[in-house]
């Protein structure tokens, strides 16, 4: 199977094409103002080097921030209408409360209390009334608003409530996306209905960048199948990341993670991605990404979705290094994708870190003599900030004290040394492009997430249902059933809940089927 993984980062579009498990080719391209001739360019360039025609291409990855900076940029975002079911119950909060305010305003702040939702044992807080949510559907036809958030307390215990509610909303707004909280979030109303929300919000440019991928794809000639990474490392239909573009954020730095691992061949190790404008810093186990364990903000909003546990800091290729109080400061500022034109030694006039791996030896880039003239006592505290950065961010994320090794990829890996700290540093080959690999060789999942009573059922019978229920989950989706293997399990009794209740949480992974 011939495969062609993407990622689109802040400063470069990386395409690598993968002939089963061995890397044919792979390439950067600079990141474009549209993003979309950069995808292009990236793919022309990639079957060039690899001397493939693009009908030889039987799946196409792809990674993409598009989602994530929209939010961050308060941009493209549609006009979102909330509906909460739950009263008489959360009045007190009502939806967006945690926002930032030029978020809330950015989709119109609408929002709406309606009857409802359930207690967390499973009882009805109230009864849903059908005639007081197609009145709130009229309020949102006369506002215009096409897109529709729906949330009730403790859903994922009980989701009735948002599914009727979605029928009868759907029913009464020909046309417009209905996003329910259950299927997005974990238990925590607010957390869970803001990642409901903010999936609304997107589901208009999740189309449009949906559909200018595919243009892009058939630009290029390739017909084979199209997916995006989601943020767990696994793969995602086109159809499927239309309806729930939240579950792409930070698949970057998840992809990159993956890609370590693949190149490397080592499954448990801190990985280190260093970038044009950011690094990211995560733990890898058994292959993937270590998920957090608490809510995540995305753009200054709590949510609760399944994300990788990833620490981010604003050092790449691309940051500016400063003078300032006798030291050095290097980043959060970035030249992004306009290094080549804005470096030193690219004959630009911005000093940036990667004019210091230059002007130190470490890397044969652009005209050294440009940065002849940098006073070694500049190199070497630059040098010694940024390896302060990376041991700093490679304690963040240690559990133990295990010697844990360091895998360190992207194309700002220049910029560390041989160690980092007291950790021994690996830089596989391809390194440069394991975001893109990690597209690539992403497999397709499947999990569920319930409330079991073991008054009726025995703990393992619980386990047993619940990884059936998540492998036709990836199946469905996807996955080849005899590659199904599972990855995760949590099973954490609920003192607070009659009949000995435990809930589960099962994910399997399985390689795609494209048969």
């Amino acid at each position: 199977m011939i495969r062609i993984g993407i990622d689109v980062g802040g400063t470069n579009t990386d395409a690598v094409v993968m002939d089963g498990t061995t890397v044919v080719a792979g390439v950067k391209a600079p990141t474009t103002a549209d993003v979309l001739s950069g995808v292009v360019a990236a793919l022309q360039d990639v079957l060039r080097t690899a001397s493939l025609r693009a009908e030889a291409i039987d799946v196409v990855m792809i990674g993409t921030t598009h989602f994530t900076n929209a939010v961050v940029q308060r941009r493209d975002l549609a006009p979102t209408a909330a509906v909460r079911l739950g009263l008489p119950a959360t009045a007190a909060l009502p939806p967006m409360v945690d926002w930032p305010g030029d978020l809330r305003d950015a989709i119109g702040n609408h929002a709406w209390l309606a009857h409802g939702g359930h207690e967390f044992d499973g009882r009805s807080i109230s009864p849903l009334d059908e005639g007081e949510l197609r009145g709130i559907a009229a309020e949102i036809a006369r506002q215009g608003i096409a897109s529709v958030a729906v949330s009730s307390v403790f859903s994922p215990v009980n989701d009735e409530c948002e599914r009727r509610a979605g029928a009868i909303l759907a029913a009464a707004l020909p046309g417009a996306h209905i996003t329910l909280s259950a299927e997005i979030g974990r238990i925590g109303l607010l957390e869970r209905e803001n990642a409901a929300i903010m999936n609304a919000c997107l589901r208009d440019l999740s189309r449009n960048v949906v559909a200018a991928f595919r243009g892009a794809l058939g630009a290029c000639g390739i017909t084979g199948r199209f997916y995006l990474t989601q943020n767990d490392g696994t793969l995602m239909d086109a159809a499927f990341a239309e309806r729930f573009p939240v579950l792409t954020f930070a698949s970057g730095p998840t992809n990159s993670m993956r890609g370590a691992a693949f190149l490397s061949g080592v499954a448990d190790a801190i990985v280190v991605d260093i970038g044009g404008t950011t690094s990211d810093v995560g733990l890898l186990h058994k292959g993937f990404p270590r998920q957090a364990m608490t809510a995540v903000e995305i753009g200054g909003v709590r949510t609760n979705f399944r994300m990788p546990d990833v620490y981010s800091m604003g050092l790449g290729g691309g940051s500016l290094v400063m003078e300032e109080g006798g030291g050095v400061r290097v980043g959060p500022r970035s030249v992004g994708f306009r290094l080549t034109e804005a470096a030193l030694c690219f004959g630009g006039e911005t000093l940036t870190a990667t004019d210091i791996a230059v002007a130190a030896g470490r890397i044969d880039l652009g005209n050294r003599a440009r940065v002849a003239h940098l006073p070694a006592a500049l190199i070497d505290r630059t040098r010694a900030r940024i390896a302060l950065m990376l041991e700093n961010a490679v304690e963040r994320s240690r559990l133990t004290p295990d010697r844990l090794p360091v895998i360190v990829v992207g194309g700002g890996s220049i910029l560390a040394e041989q160690r980092i700290g007291e950790l021994d540093v690996v830089k596989p080959a391809h390194f440069a492009v394991a975001n893109a690999v990690g597209a690539a060789i992403a497999q397709v999942s499947g999990e569920i997430d319930r409330v079991y009573s073991l008054a009726t059922m025995s703990r393992d019978d619980a386990l047993a249902d619940a990884r059936t229920r998540a492998t036709a989950n990836a199946v469905a989706a996807g996955a080849r059933p005899d590659t199904i293997a599972v990855v995760d399990v949590e099973d954490v009794p609920l003192a607070y809940l009659p009949g000995n209740a435990t809930r589960v949480h099962v994910r399997v992974v399985g390689d795609l089927d494209v048969g």
